[in-house]
């Protein structure tokens, strides 16, 4: 058995939406502080990537899929364990429980940046990875950009504000998921439905102070966002897939 960490966490009030249901960016939120979690017990946090290597973790990709709607008040333990490093990325993956019955699974994707220049830290030979990836229950997925759809429609603009930003003075990875989700118009496609799977693809950094423009495209039960900067650089694609509620 591999090194992993476990993770206990009750679904409240500030995770759901209109319908009772864990919203994209909160369930993001939750393996997101798993991983957190777990650069802490590796000692490899934020604060010590940065004073050990001047270096900044960065996520740029995130895929998570669940067999049932999560709700308000749910009680979840999520697992996670890393695949170790391999040139300047590296996976981490999820399990994720409800009453101790797995009901979905997630991966992501990661690389270290110098904080000054942003230049990619090779982290194979980073003696914090020796050791601690997750064995036998390493996943084999494979993140790769999801499919791009024809007929986008511009939708909105977003400016990108103080309350976005985290501590590494961009917006946080899991405010995307809320750009996009409002573009979408979840409050009106989530009738009856849930989402069961997503994918967000991060190709550049936002800033507090900057607008984005969110372009939105459906097929069949599948809808895509993306978010592009004032000078028509790219900033993340995500899709995500409904499902009807049982």
């Amino acid at each position: 058995m591999g090194t992993f960490l476990e993770m206990d966490y009750t679904v409240d009030s500030r995770d759901v939406d209109l319908f009772g249901l864990c919203r994209p960016s909160a369930l993001m939120g939750i393996l997101q502080e798993a991983a957190t979690r777990a650069s802490m017990a590796l000692k490899l946090s934020g604060p010590e990537a940065l004073e050990k290597y001047n270096a900044l973790w960065m996520i740029n990709r995130i895929w998570a899929e669940v067999d049932c709607p999560i709700r308000w008040n749910d009680k979840l333990t999520v697992k996670t364990w890393h695949r170790g490093a391999s040139g300047a990325s590296s996976y981490r993956d999820f399990d994720i429980y409800r009453d101790g019955v797995l009901i979905g699974q997630g991966v992501t994707s990661w690389v270290l940046v110098y904080a000054d220049s942003h230049r990619l830290m090779r982290m194979k030979d980073l003696a914090e990875f020796q050791g601690t990836d997750g064995g036998e229950l390493m996943k084999d997925i494979k993140l790769r950009r999801a499919d791009q759809p024809d007929g986008w429609e511009e939708s909105s603009l977003r400016p990108m504000r103080y309350s976005d930003t985290d501590i590494n003075g961009h917006i946080n990875n899991t405010h995307y998921a809320d750009f996009a989700c409002d573009a979408l118009h979840l409050e009106r496609a989530l009738q009856g439905k849930f989402v069961r799977e997503l994918q967000f693809d991060y190709t550049g950094e936002c800033m507090a102070g900057e607008t984005i423009r969110v372009d939105t495209a459906a097929c069949g039960n599948r809808l895509f966002a993306r978010g592009e900067g004032e000078d028509g650089s790219s900033r993340f694609d995500c899709v995500l897939t409904l499902e009807n509620l049982a």
